[in-house]
């Protein structure tokens, strides 16, 4: 300031001269160097006297013209910026000085979308504070703490797909057993991936793959179901809904994929002849899953999905998981219809399988291979629907969208009267159908663990049923 006048010395000159000052020597210049030292050579003998000011500037000015220092200047940059994301706090802090500044030099606000969040509590719903010493530090999630088996090492993954699960419109809670928690769902993505990887082994896509139009239809409505899943994945991160991420890579791992889908898959993968098709129909929906899998997890999982990525048993397209692009799904692979048709053979699997359980709890049967269902229709469309899916030869069809592999029995019949139903010792009823579950007939085959009445029968392989028997010579 002008000693006499009192008016401040604020100009491109004087502000420059300071600022490579401070850039050289740190802020703390100001206090330290005189008055002479702090202005630059022409305003040293010009006849005035300066005093230095010891005002303080709003504490948010420095990072609300940040828009202007590291926003605009920078090439690689984009002003307005996309997003501007920090904690509720920053309400009248971050957001509200970046605005004013911004608006009051340019007319525009600095940023296209704010994003709040909220803080991150403990294990009782207390903020988390150096005071109160409940802080969890990232870098013990990553690495552990010194005692493991209080504060194991999670690792990277795992704490990022924590920050996924959570709705962060409000305070989230973080302690260890929600870690473990996630632990768990990490491992049950990462088995499903190991799954998906394994019976990939002597698959080439460029030879093996099986068109869309000639797939049967569960594997046409697995494909329908990875476009629902990714299309929702694809619009949670748009719209910045990582909850929404969580839980549908979730229920796709552990319920579409281990629960049903490749719970039936089993049976084609292990015991069908390598080149057969129904069991290269199934590796085509497996290859597209893994790699899109690993894709729609890049952002969250980035480790898990690289080592996916790493080893894929086939030439890739690109060398990183990061270098392919997001999620590809073609709109072909869409069928409403077959998706409702078997969203209800999936309710009626779910009641087989509760009955199949009790029965198997009280030790009825081991497996449910060792079981017959029974099914009573009560809708006459949705019987003859099951019948079109119950054939009698074995090795007729498909082989792949039939009731014994929905629904893992060895076989099922279809009957006339409830009485039938009645007679077994485990049954239940519904709204549509009532079903029973009886000891399976004929004997159980060594290679599949299926039974059947000509297991015995066949003269080279007597122990083994008809379908294992086509499936050495090749033709299952």
């Amino acid at each position: 300031y002008d000693e006499q006048t009192n008016e401040p010395l604020l100009n491109e000159e004087t502000i420059a001269y300071v600022q490579g000052i401070i850039a050289e020597k740190g802020s703390d210049a100001w206090w330290e160097l005189s008055v002479e030292e702090l202005l630059p050579e022409s305003y040293r003998n010009n006849g005035k006297t300066y005093r230095k000011g010891n005002d303080t500037m709003d504490v948010w000015f420095d990072s609300g013209s940040s828009w202007a220092a590291v926003a605009e200047q920078r090439e690689e940059l984009r002003y307005p910026v996309d997003i501007y994301l920090e904690g509720s706090d920053q309400h009248r802090g971050w957001f509200q000085s970046s605005l004013l500044t911004s608006v009051a030099s340019n007319g525009y606000a600095p940023y296209k979308t704010v994003l709040t969040h909220g803080f991150v509590l403990d294990d009782q719903g207390r903020k988390m504070s150096k005071s109160l010493g409940n802080i969890l530090e990232p870098a013990i999630i990553i690495e552990g703490g010194k005692n493991h088996k209080k504060e194991p090492p999670y690792g990277a993954d795992v704490l990022r797909l924590w920050v996924s699960s959570v709705d962060y419109s409000s305070d989230v809670p973080i302690s260890q057993s929600i870690l473990k928690q996630l632990a768990d769902v990490y491992r049950k993505i990462r088995n499903t991936a190991r799954f998906l990887l394994g019976n990939l082994h002597d698959f080439d896509p460029a030879k093996d793959k099986v068109p869309v139009q000639e797939l049967p239809e569960l594997d046409r409505y697995m494909l329908h179901r990875i476009t629902e899943v990714f299309e929702d994945v694809t619009d949670a991160f748009e719209s910045y809904q990582f909850f929404r991420f969580f839980q549908s890579v979730q229920n796709f791992c552990v319920v579409d994929l281990s629960n049903f889908y490749l719970d039936i898959a089993k049976d084609r993968l292990y015991i069908s002849a390598a080149n057969s098709p129904r069991r290269r129909s199934c590796q085509t929906v497996l290859q597209i899953a893994v790699e899109n899998l690993a894709k729609a997890i890049a952002p969250v999982l980035c480790h898990m999905a690289e080592d996916i990525w790493q080893y894929l048993p086939y030439q890739k397209s690109h060398q990183s998981v990061f270098e392919s692009g997001w999620v590809k799904l073609d709109q072909q692979w869409k069928n409403p219809e077959l998706a409702a048709s078997w969203s209800s053979l999936r309710t009626i699997r779910t009641e087989v399988n509760k009955v199949l359980e009790k029965a198997r709890a009280e030790k009825m049967i081991g497996s449910s291979l060792d079981a017959k269902v029974l099914l009573y229709v009560k809708d006459q469309q949705l019987k003859q629907r099951l019948e079109a899916m119950n054939p009698s030869d074995s090795l007729s069809g498909n082989q792949v969208d039939e009731l014994r592999y929905l629904l893992l029995a060895s076989q099922v019949e279809l009957v006339d009267s409830l009485e039938v139903i009645q007679t077994a010792t485990y049954s239940a009823e519904s709204e549509t159908i009532a079903l029973g579950v009886v000891n399976a007939e004929g004997l159980k085959c060594d290679r599949c663990w299926n039974y059947g009445p000509k297991v015995g029968t066949i003269a080279e392989h007597p122990t083994i049923c008809e379908r294992c028997n086509a499936a050495l010579a090749g033709n299952f």
